[in-house]
Order: C-alpha cells, then structure tokens, then sequence
C-alpha cells in the first residue's frame, strides 16, 4: 500500500546569484533553456517554465495523485503556485538587470476543480502596469480546452537585487 515520488534540485544558490547578474527576461530564457538549473518548487511539484517573452510567462503542469487534497482533487495550493509563478515571471521577464521583485499579495479565484483527468494545465502570466517600485500582473489557469479554471492578481514590489546592492 502506499506510493512514492521521488525528487532532486540544484542548489538554489546558483540561481539567486545569476538572477542578480542578469536582466529577467536573459534569466528568464537560460532557466527555461535548462542552462540554469529550475528552482526546487519547479522539482517538488513538477511544473515547468514553457514560455518566457517580455511581460508574458506560462508555465504548465499534468496534475497528479501527489497533488490533490483530502477530497480527491488538486490543491488550491497547486493553482495558487502555478499563478503566482505565472504572474511573478511575467514581471521578472521585464526587469533590467540588478533589479528584483517579491510578491506582495496574490489574490485567487477558483472557478473549476482539476483531477488527474482534467490533462496538462497552463498558467499564463501577463503584466498588466509597472511602475518604478511596483508592478501589477495577472494570470489565467486553463485547461487543455482554454476554459478558465482559475484567475489571480498580484502586486509585486521591484527593488535593487542583492547582488547588485554589494
């Protein structure tokens, strides 16, 4: 009885550092490109980075048993991931280099359930205004028919990176 599901991930160093050192949307595309190493979330739950241009990032995912919650379907904790990475690349891909971001706030609406049987979904982040300190965007969770199943927004709050402040 029982199942497993194992994973591995790079130090997450190597990417805090890069990110410091190069514009998002460079970042951005060497992530995607597998010249950096995805971050350990991407491992842990098993999405990935499809699509990165500037203002626009979609990742993807097949959900899975692992997923889901005590009533047998994915997570809201799984849609809120997929939408706030969606949305907070969408704002990385436009940042110069030496320059960061952090969530601020996401706020979700679930509008469908996904199982296992719903096939790969799509979180699709856009940037919707950015200022100097702050940027707003917002992502669409699709299934593989385009029907929505779920929306958010975030605020996200843009700051000199680390690396670039030394």
């Amino acid at each position: 009885m029982g199942r497993t599901r194992s994973y591995r991930w790079e130090d997450p160093a190597i990417l805090a550092e890069a990110a410091g050192r190069m514009a998002g949307i460079d970042f951005l595309r060497e992530v995607r490109a597998g010249r950096l190493p995805g971050p350990p979330i991407n491992y842990a739950i098993d999405f990935t980075l499809d699509e990165v241009e500037p203002g626009r990032a979609v990742f993807s995912l097949a959900p899975g048993e692992e997923h889901y919650n005590p009533i047998g379907s994915v997570h809201g904790g799984i849609f809120a991931t997929l939408l706030d990475s969606a949305a907070g690349c969408a704002v990385q891909s436009t940042l110069s280099r030496g320059m960061a971001y952090t969530s601020l706030d996401l706020t979700v609406k679930f509008l469908r359930r996904i199982t296992v049987d719903t096939g790969t979904v799509r979180a699709i982040g856009t940037v919707v205004s950015q200022g100097r300190r702050t940027a707003l965007a917002q992502a669409q969770l699709v299934d593989p028919e385009d029907r929505l199943l779920a929306h958010a927004t975030s605020s996200c709050l843009l700051f000199p990176a680390p690396s670039a402040e030394e």
